[in-house]
């Protein structure tokens, strides 16, 4: 890859705009890779304002989307709406690599993103697994947008990109994974469970990185943590956050309640 493509932002781009899904997850092995092992420069490449995508799953609004469940065809639902999930998150993580070189920021921002886009492909990668020993593939579902319309909203501003993805719609998969996994093992599919507990262990994971670098760019502009991310959901979350929140996990990130009061 770095042949061809000798800079992190000009790889994530290309990642970025590869459509075939498992294309995408063995070149985001392979960035991570070299970006680890190898003399990778940052350099600058803007990337789409949308990443190439399969023909298939069909997107639809939220509301269409199947209820899910723990029965048999409601757990292949929830599977693919999670591998969904999951493949949108490679892609949002290489967006911000790409998107934010111009920030100033340490290194250590965009070691943090590609660890999460390569821990996101593992993710998307043991749901497709799963899905296919259902003799189901992604795809074959219909599927939602909503977390690309949310970080279209948020191109251009890095501290607002991160309040919306990682520190509220990621986040709210952490609160309620444990009940999801819970219900699952009392339907006795401890295969999708255990599956779910390495995603919910990683996540929090994601959200300290979201947080500690929300913390940092708001001391760069002199802004309070708690009132500048309840500002920026006002203006870009479509809807109101609500409980049950999962305040051990989120404090264990170093989201504490007091980002999320009225």
């Amino acid at each position: 890859m770095t042949k061809y493509l000798p800079t992190l932002a000009a790889a994530a781009v290309d990642v970025l705009t590869s459509a075939d899904p498992h294309q995408k997850v063995s070149k985001t092995y392979e960035l991570a890779g070299n970006w680890r092992e190898s003399d990778l420069a940052l350099g600058q490449c803007r990337p789409p304002d949308r990443p190439s995508r399969p023909l298939l799953p069909r997107l639809c609004a939220p509301r269409e989307m199947p209820k899910r469940s723990t029965g048999p065809k409601g757990r292949i639902a929830l599977v693919h709406a999670l591998a969904h999930i999951e493949l949108n998150a490679i892609d949002l993580a290489w967006d911000i690599v790409a998107r934010f070189t111009s920030e100033d920021l340490p290194p250590t921002f965009y070691d943090n993103w590609v660890t999460i886009a390569e821990e996101e492909a593992k993710h998307f990668e043991a749901l497709q697994k799963l899905l296919v020993s259902w003799s189901t593939n992604y795809g074959d579902l219909p599927a939602h947008d909503g977390l690309w319309e949310a970080a279209n909203a948020t191109k251009d501003f890095l501290l607002a990109r991160l309040a919306l993805i990682p520190m509220t719609l990621e986040a709210r998969g952490i609160d309620t994974t444990p009940t999801l996994v819970k219900r699952l093992r009392q339907a006795g599919d401890h295969q999708t469970a255990n599956i779910l507990d390495i995603i919910y262990e990683d996540e929090i994971g994601h959200l300290s990185i979201g947080v500690k670098w929300f913390k940092y760019l708001c001391k760069r502009y002199e802004k309070t943590p708690e009132t500048e991310y309840r500002y920026l959901i006002n203006r870009y979350f479509k809807g109101i956050l609500k409980p049950p929140f999962n305040t051990e996990a989120r404090a264990k990130a170093g989201m504490t309640l007091h980002y999320l009061r009225p």
